[in-house]
């Protein structure tokens, strides 16, 4: 970048304060979140091998539907935090409030959707006759609840903006721990069995959004701000959220696409791959942390006209984004031993996994910084460029990927396009910040 490196010390411990204090409690609330996952998986799954495995295919859909939507976190923090940095409280929470009403509308269309086709989508993924009724079981009732999950998405939203991520950890954490207790309720002490488990998601998750919808709507009171759904205020929302949509499902395409690929090289290849991107996407958490502080830090200071301060904050990100890469690099390495045995007794997989998390271990700085600077550009309200960016690195990575089964390399090489794939994103989104196109400062981009 040619801006202005950070000047002092007391300019580096202030933007690691704040670093810290957005990013920690961010990293605790993403993890809390596949907990929810985890915990009715191991309820479940003492009923039953079927009921586990309607459970995994239903929670798969659900997953995916909801990870389409993440734009809803992702552009309102960039707005509201805009707002804050101008001063204007009032209407960072009516762009908030917009958000919301968006994530509603989203969330009612899903159901729409979901419900007459739940058997449908379920045959898709290739469920069998016995699973195939719990996860049509599982997935219309837990549908229910997704307008909830986008509601709590796009809440986070706000309070990210606001420079708050305490409160959505505690939300996640309160969250699981609902969930964990009703399930257990529900699935044993009723007897509903799976359909137990779907009741107790969407009761905590719906909680969830009812706590997030409290705590934004006495704040839309204390500074006055109109809680009624505004159509120009919600489409607005949208066409920012679209790019971030693009982004998105170009980043799915990528993995599925190299899931596909493993799949090809044969059964251990594909168990080994599993268990080299469970832990690939654990590493993520870390760095994503580190990504939502860029979101609220970057906007704020364009907000407040403060394009310098965006630079050095910008800067600092970067170098702690290349320091944690190092150490979760070095944990991998020191940790293979110890991580393999977890997932896997067997020696083909084993071997096919070693190689491929050294090769994630080596990419790890270099996520590093895609994630600091992807959240910086998404903090910006860079989107537009974002959503071309992703679109050329899924240009470079799927021919990289295709031709694995046909020159060899096996899981290797395909960790290593995995690996091109976020050097890919690296040089865009470093030449994006290089250009310093991306600052525009001001209460709107």
């Amino acid at each position: 970048m040619t801006q202005a490196p950070v000047r002092t010390r007391t300019d580096r411990r202030r933007h690691d304060r704040e670093i810290v204090a957005l990013a920690v409690p961010a990293f605790g609330a993403l993890v809390a979140e596949p907990l929810f996952v985890m915990a009715d998986s191991a309820i479940v799954g003492h009923l039953g091998t079927a009921q586990l495995a309607g459970l995994g295919i239903a929670s798969a859909l659900l997953t995916t539907a909801v990870s389409v939507f993440v734009f809803l976190a992702y552009a309102t923090t960039a707005a509201v935090s805009r707002r804050v940095g101008a001063g204007d409280l009032q209407a960072a929470i009516r762009q908030g409030m917009d958000g919301i009403w968006l994530a509603l509308l989203l969330g009612a269309a899903v159901i729409a959707v979901v419900l007459p086709t739940a058997p449908s989508l379920v045959e898709l993924f290739g469920a069998s006759d016995t699973a195939a009724p719990y996860a049509t079981t599982y997935l219309r009732i837990s549908a229910l609840g997704i307008p909830a999950m986008l509601v709590v998405l796009a809440s986070t939203g706000v309070l990210r903006g606001l420079q708050n991520t305490r409160t959505p950890l505690y939300v996640a954490v309160a969250g699981f721990i609902a969930n964990a207790v009703l399930n257990v309720v529900l699935v044993y002490g009723a007897g509903l069995g799976i359909a137990g488990s779907a009741w107790g998601t969407v009761i905590a998750q719906c909680g969830m959004a009812a706590v997030y919808l409290w705590v934004v709507i006495r704040g839309a009171r204390r500074h006055g701000a109109s809680l009624r759904p505004d159509l120009a205020g919600i489409r607005a929302s949208a066409q920012a959220g679209m790019p971030l949509l693009v982004r998105t499902l170009s980043l799915r395409a990528i993995l599925m696409i190299a899931t596909a690929v493993a799949a090809r090289l044969g059964d251990a290849d594909i168990a080994a791959h599993q268990i080299v991107l469970s832990l690939w996407s654990l590493l993520a958490f870390a760095l994503d942390a580190i990504a939502i502080a860029g979101q609220a830090i970057i906007g704020r200071y364009l907000g407040a006209d403060d394009a310098q301060g965006a630079r050095d904050a910008c800067r600092r990100m970067v170098e702690w984004g290349v320091a944690v890469g190092v150490v979760l690099g070095l944990v991998v390495v020191l940790s293979r031993p110890a991580f393999l045995p977890l997932f896997t007794g067997d020696s083909t997989v084993k071997d096919a996994a070693l190689p491929a998390l050294v090769i994630v271990a080596v990419a790890q700085p270099i996520c590093g910084v895609v994630y600091v600077l992807d959240g910086v550009l998404m903090g910006a309200g860079d989107g537009l460029y974002l959503a071309w960016a992703m679109l050329l690195t899924l240009a470079v990575f799927t021919p990289a990927a295709l031709l694995v089964p046909t020159f060899g390399g096996g899981l290797t090489a395909l960790w290593a396009a995995m690996t091109l794939m976020m050097a890919m994103r690296l040089v865009t989104l470093w030449l994006r910040t290089r250009s310093g196109r991306w600052i525009v400062t001001g209460a709107t981009r």
